[in-house]
């Protein structure tokens, strides 16, 4: 087993665009609506974004359609930047980097209309403490009335049998197919991925850990970062989506410096 940057430079970044669906316009007026819908739109707070864990990018293009600028799209994976780069408007600058500490190094602290962790991201940091100093830098980071989305996959009730067995999606010439497996702390994610070329068919796998967030905690951590949670229920792909705010007179915690 790697870790999750690991699996995703070796396996599952030349398969995450597909896995999506394909299209990253498409899903980037997908998100755009959601985002709309939920408040997260330019205003008093200012238009600076930041997109954490951005992937190919429909969070990111979606903030620019709606209006902020500049966005920063931060990712570890060089390839799924590159391919953000292809799609990115004017206002996106792709950042390769850590989540974990870009916050305090690339931005100044009451200076974020909105920052965005989607995509049941948070999930592949390493430890919780890293989640609640990711949280805690975004608290710093935001303006007054600006927003905190965070949207992740809430694993702590474990599937038994052959619910374990997850079909992603099924194509002509692809096939991706994950399994689970539960420990105290960490659901390892074992990806298999067929494809075919010709009549010729070849099997590529590889696992990696995923934190058990219950959204209860993670809600819990927006709280004591001196945010309102204003949302807090299931979302679209199976995630759980909390929209925490930061009120006027909020005391953040001091800024911590990045890892």
């Amino acid at each position: 087993m790697t870790t999750a940057l690991d699996h995703y430079d070796r396996l599952l970044a030349e398969h995450y665009t597909w896995m999506l669906g394909g299209d990253v316009a498409a899903l980037a007026s997908e998100q755009a609506r959601l985002l709309d819908g939920w408040g997260i739109r330019p205003g008093p707070a200012g238009t600076r974004a930041v997109d954490l864990g951005c992937g190919p990018g429909p969070q990111s293009l979606a903030l620019a359609e709606l209006g902020f600028s500049p966005v920063l799209a931060v990712d570890a994976n060089r390839a799924l930047l590159d391919e953000l780069s292809h799609h990115a408007r004017d206002a996106v600058r792709p950042l390769h980097a850590d989540i974990r500490g870009v916050l305090p190094e690339h931005t100044r602290p009451g200076s974020l209309g909105a920052v965005v962790c989607m995509g049941d991201t948070l999930t592949h940091l390493p430890r919780a403490q890293d989640v609640t100093e990711l949280i805690g830098d975004a608290a710093v980071g935001l303006a007054e009335g600006g927003r905190l989305v965070l949207a992740h996959r809430d694993l702590t009730a474990p599937l038994t049998g052959e619910a374990r067995f997850l079909p992603v999606r099924a194509t002509r010439d692809r096939i991706m197919t994950c399994f689970l497996e539960y420990g105290d702390e960490t659901v390892t994610v074992h990806d298999l991925i067929h494809t075919r070329t010709g009549d010729t068919w070849r099997l590529r796998t590889g696992s990696y850990p995923k934190l058990r967030l219950g959204s209860a905690w993670v809600a819990a951590q927006c709280r004591a970062a001196g945010l309102r949670v204003t949302h807090d229920a299931p979302g679209p792909r199976g995630l759980h989506v909390i929209i925490a705010v930061k009120e006027a007179g909020t005391a953040a915690p001091r800024r911590r410096a990045g890892p």
